[in-house]
């Protein structure tokens, strides 16, 4: 009795969840992916992040939100350098006229024939590779680009070959089926086909990799993320590495009333061989989808009127079983002494 009455008190002081499945009749709304992915053979100077979902909405190379780290053989963060030291620097930039910059001059930059106007100018390689990428060209020597080789670009992606990349952040996307990757080189497009800059750094490029996290909204209480920790890693990893992600919207409502709106998720996985498929893209990417059905969790206290009639509940049954037990005891004595009255037990 005492053991029912401790664990019976024990759970009136702690909550229950209840949980229900709803239809998802949400539209519009904005989806925040965050994630922490360490790549160990790929420098960050190469490793691009893009979004792209069915309604057609396309980003590619984000920065905001975004920081990547560079890492060392043995994993451990290099430290920062400040931009332009050891590089080869040029006082006088190339103009877009073709003339070097004179002294008072504003600087506008050629973009190589990539111009969409008169008055466009590429200031930075980085403007230059956006041009081609809008052009649809592939931008295949950059050491020939002025400002790449005043940025050091090229020096820059050799120097850090045998490096590694940590990369954490946030992604704001639609919700909408749709894909997020991390593929080696900056976008480039050819025919409308995303293909990295894949010439700079010599032999396949090694996608092994490790999420240390990924979620999909606001986290809440006791929710499990089934890719945090996990770590992919071949000998052969040249190829692309697919996570196939069904997202499932979720509202955990807390004891206070305090409401979270977050997803849960499951995944599937695929791995392709660079070495048998020479034509795909290498990189890793997370395809996503999402459930028709909302899950909504609930914290409930339970009544005092419900603990205390569980408590006489106890009380009740403790007292009915006990005069079950001694009833029977009674008649079985009483029976076996009228027995023995009789004679049939000497």
């Amino acid at each position: 009795m005492l053991l029912l009455f401790i664990s019976e008190t024990r759970s009136y002081f702690y909550s229950a969840t209840e949980t229900k499945l709803v239809v998802d009749t949400s539209r519009g709304e904005r989806l925040r992916v965050n994630f922490d992915i360490t790549f160990p053979s790929i420098p960050c100077t190469l490793l691009s992040v893009d979004t792209t979902d069915i309604s057609g909405e396309q980003h590619h190379d984000i920065r905001h939100d975004i920081e990547k780290k560079r890492l060392d053989s043995h994993g451990n963060v290099i430290e920062a350098r400040k931009e332009g030291i050891g590089g080869t620097k040029i006082e006088r930039p190339l103009q877009k006229h073709g003339g070097r910059l004179d002294k008072g001059e504003q600087y506008c930059g050629t973009c190589y024939g990539a111009e969409e106007s008169d008055e466009q100018c590429c200031n930075s390689c980085e403007e230059v590779r956006e041009a081609y990428k809008k052009k649809g060209w592939a931008l295949t020597n950059p050491d020939l680009i002025d400002q790449c080789t005043r940025e050091d670009f090229v020096e820059r992606v050799k120097t850090q070959q045998g490096e590694g990349c940590s990369v954490h952040g946030f992604l704001d996307v639609s919700k909408v089926a749709g894909n997020f990757h991390f593929a080696p080189g900056k976008g480039f497009y050819e025919s409308n086909i995303d293909v990295p800059e894949l010439s700079l750094l010599e032999g396949g490029f090694n996608i092994n990799h490790k999420i240390n996290k990924l979620s999909f909204g606001t986290e809440f209480p006791g929710v499990v993320n089934p890719l945090d920790g996990a770590q992919w890693t071949q000998p052969a990893s040249d190829g692309t590495y697919q996570y196939f992600i069904k997202v499932v919207p979720t509202i955990y409502t807390d004891i206070r009333g305090h409401k979270i709106h977050s997803n849960q998720f499951s995944v599937t996985e695929h791995f392709t061989d660079g070495n048998i498929r020479s034509k795909i893209q290498p990189g890793v990417f997370f395809f996503y989808d999402f459930s028709p059905i909302k899950v909504i969790f609930t914290e409930e206290n339970r009544s005092l009127l419900h603990y205390l009639t569980n408590l006489c509940a106890i009380v009740g049954g403790v007292f009915t079983v006990s005069g079950i037990i001694d009833s029977f005891i009674y008649h079985g004595q009483k029976a076996l002494k009228k027995k023995m009255e009789l004679g049939k037990y000497r």
